[in-house]
């Protein structure tokens, strides 16, 4: 699990979320999210920007599923961390 990846990581992910073909053919489109971490399952973490607010939302990839899990960054590194595992947004 991945709470927050590297700056690095973050730019280069979601320049191929925003910009890769396939995905627009399998997934709803990622351009109203900005990843920025993952459960190390393949569920992603991200903001909404598009309308921007502080909410975090989960995208979970076998359903193509958006769902809101935080109201913050400090709340979801609150709740990430405190619960230890990397199912913790599914309870």
């Amino acid at each position: 699990m991945d709470t927050i990846w590297p700056l690095d990581q973050i730019v280069e992910r979601n320049l191929l979320f925003w910009s890769d073909q396939t995905f627009t053919q399998l997934y709803m489109p990622f351009d109203a999210l900005l990843f920025f971490g993952d459960n190390g399952g393949g569920d992603q973490f991200a903001f909404v920007q598009k309308p921007e607010r502080p909410d975090i939302f989960v995208w979970e990839h076998e359903s193509d599923s958006r769902r809101w899990v935080a109201n913050n960054l400090q709340d979801y590194l609150g709740r990430s961390l405190r619960a230890g595992g990397d199912d913790w947004y599914q309870q």
